[in-house]
Formats: C-alpha cells, structure tokens, sequence
C-alpha cells in the first residue's frame, strides 16, 4: 500500500478558483493602489467580486458566511492568497485579524459574536490583538497590564502595550491583562475586547521599522503600534473566555497565526522565483543567458529545494490537523524553516536581478525589509528553536530515541 499524497478534487477545485482570482483580479489590482481613496476603492471592488464568487473567509464555518474549508484546502487557499499583498485582503482573511476572527467564533458569547464578530465576518471591521509589552516580549507571562474589577459592570485596565499589529487600522482591540497575579503564571490573563477608538486605549505611534513602507501601510493594516492604557473602562460582557484563560486562548491563536505567515511565505517565494526565472531566461551577460551559467541554476536549485521542503512541511501539518493530532513540535519546526526560506528565495532573486533588484522597481527589495520580521512574530527562532529542542530531549529520555520530536510518527 502506497503512501496518499493526492489532493481531493475539492480542494483542488478550490485551490485552483483561488489562484485564478490571484492572478487574474489581485496581482494587477496592485497597480491601482496608489492613496486611500484609491485603496478603499479597489477593495471594495475586489471584495464584492470574491463574495460573489463565493470566495469569502475560507477558514471560516459556513454557518457564519465563510467557506467552511478544513485545514488542509485552506492551507492550499493561503499558499495562493500569499502572492498579493491584496489577496487575504480581498477575501476578508487577512491578518491579525483572521486568527482573532477564530477566537472569537471558539470562545465568544452570543452577545459578543452578534456585536463584535458579526461586523468582522462581514468585513465591516477590522480588529487588533494587544499582547505583547516592552517588559516581556517573548514571554507572554511577563505582562504587566493589570485589569481590575469595578463591581459587577466594568473592568478598568492600565499598562501598556507594544507592536499591536494592525491597531491604527483597527476598529476592536482584543487586549490581554492580568486579573488575577497569584494564580498559577499560565492562568494570571484574561482577555477583553475593547471598542475603539477609546480615550483610554491611546495609540501613541506606529513603531518606525526597516520594513520599506508606503503611504498605504498602515491604513492597509501594516503598523505596529505602541499603546498607552490609562483607566481603560471594559463592560464585563466584555471579558472573552472566562477569568484565566486569556494566556490559553493567546497561544492557541498565535498557532494558526504562525502557520498563516508560513503558507503566506511559500506562496511569496514563489512569486519571487517565478520573477528570478523571467529575469535569467532574458538576460544575457557576457554574451549567454543567465539561465545557461551553472552558478545561476545552483542558485535556483537550492531555492526550489526549500520551497519543496516548505510545502511538505505545511501539509503534513494541515494532515494532522485534519486528524485532530498534536502539531505544536510542527509547528514551531516549520514557523522556523519558513521564515528563513522566504528570506533566503527573495534575497536570491535580488541577487539575480542585480541593481534593479536593489532599486524599488521591482516589489523584492520591499519585500525583503518585510519578511525580515518573520523571525520575530508570534516568537522569535530562538524560543521554537528552544521549545524544539527541550522536546527532542524528553523524546529521546521517554523512548529511547528522538525520532517522535523529529517527524518520526511519519514512519
């Protein structure tokens, strides 16, 4: 008996829809895109395109308007999304907003999901999520934004917040504090939606990053933002999940949102290859093609290595997912590699386009100040790296070997 990798015909039909609509709505969508106006525009445009196509929140449930896609057709739908920076925008399932989205479909009240998610599914809203802190960075446990009890009604919060994605484009905030400081560290959080804006959620800059930047940055969603709390008043109705299970229902989140970043790399990777193959097959230097010199081929060889690297890695975790199984060993393996394969398939493509791909006539040189982040978000490479190894270690005390830490369940 032969190992399955064939895909379903639905998911390839689904695949295939969304890749057409990329490549034939999003990626010259793009040119039109020059102020806000313009943007509001297009996306509008776009938007009431793909609702009518019935390509509308793919991860999400077709009891709440989405396309009800199980984890592995939505992996392939992201793997597509990924090559425009209009993609995800266009069918409403960009970030941070669609890891929040499935939050709020998990955990919220009927009161919450009929005033908040209603207007996220939607696309009428969009929403932040206000975790990190300068104090903890990594570790989430560290925070200091404190929450306090005011009677039955309200909350009142005060700290702050740092690198809120998306927060000057936001119109909710989820933000997490801490309600209770002497339970157990994992159980100290709780999390609040917040409706902006709010006197007392103040968004005092978006952070300057190396990340090349546009007018339309931030207005797309692109910023990150340093937050100020000051007696910020939440209606208890407000409290999402429960008192003590705002770390849980955090990392859960930051789990799809890692594997979101990693599908969205592979499909800009291979946008990035696509445009390194035109270039070399083109141009000539020294009178032969670049596609002809062995150095170059080496070059394209190793980044088509990592891309099939990366697309095995992403299905067999959509596999497990599927499945129900653990994929947090995974998960941080792949959030990891990808992170670093877009990097290395982008810079190569720089390389090869020469001067014009260091000049911003091209979309590579802005690409590449962007997926520099990748290694920071939702935790840096060297806490996975960490997470990784302590697991490899319990494997190999546990039975003998590591190979259940290493992708061994595979055999």
């Amino acid at each position: 008996m032969s190992i399955d990798f064939e895909i379903p015909a639905d998911a390839k039909a689904v695949r295939e829809r969304v890749r057409q609509w990329v490549q034939d709505e999003c990626i010259p969508a793009e040119a039109r895109v020059v102020d806000k106006e313009s943007y509001e525009t297009v996306l509008a445009e776009l938007r009431a395109k793909a609702r009518a196509q019935g390509l509308w929140l793919p991860f999400v449930p077709k009891e709440y308007g989405g396309m009800g896609l199980g984890p592995l057709a939505n992996a392939l739908v992201q793997m597509e999304l990924g090559e425009s920076h209009l993609g995800a925008l266009s069918m409403n399932s960009q970030g941070p907003d669609d890891a929040t989205i499935l939050t709020l479909l998990a955990h919220g009240t009927d009161y919450q999901k009929e005033k908040f998610l209603k207007p996220l599914l939607n696309g009428e809203k969009r929403v932040c999520y206000s975790m990190t802190e300068k104090a903890s960075g990594a570790d989430a446990t560290g925070m200091q934004t404190r929450a306090v009890k005011e009677g039955n009604e309200n909350y009142i919060l005060n700290g702050e917040k740092w690198f809120s994605s998306a927060a000057s484009a936001a119109d909710l905030a989820l933000v997490m504090a801490m309600t209770d400081p002497d339970a157990p560290r994992h159980q100290r959080y709780s999390t609040f939606i917040v409706e902006l804006p709010d006197p007392g959620y103040k968004i005092k800059r978006d952070i300057p990053t190396m990340a090349a930047e546009g007018p339309l940055s931030h207005i797309m969603g692109g910023g990150h933002s340093e937050i100020e709390i000051t007696d910020l008043k939440v209606p208890a109705e407000n409290l999402l999940g429960g008192e003590g299970n705002g770390f849980n229902m955090g990392q859960h989140r930051l789990a799809y949102g890692r594997l979101r970043h990693g599908m969205h790399n592979v499909a800009l990777a291979q946008r990035a290859l696509d445009m390194a193959a035109a270039r070399i097959t083109e141009r000539k230097t020294f009178g032969s093609l670049l596609s002809d010199r062995q150095a170059v081929q080496f070059m394209m060889a190793e980044c088509a290595t990592q891309l099939y690297i990366a697309r095995l890695m992403l299905l067999h975790i959509a596999y497990k997912a599927e499945k129900g199984l653990d994929l947090r060993q995974e998960n941080s393996i792949a959030k990891v590699y990808l992170a670093h394969m877009v990097h290395h398939v982008v810079d190569t493509a720089i390389q090869l386009h020469g001067a014009l791909g260091y000049s911003r006539d091209t979309p590579l040189a802005a690409w590449y100040t962007h997926i520099r982040a990748q290694r920071l978000v939702d935790g840096p490479d060297e806490v996975h790296r960490w997470t990784v190894g302590r697991n490899v270690i319990k494997a190999y005390l546990k039975d003998g070997t590591t190979a259940a830490a290493a992708g061994g369940d595979l055999l």
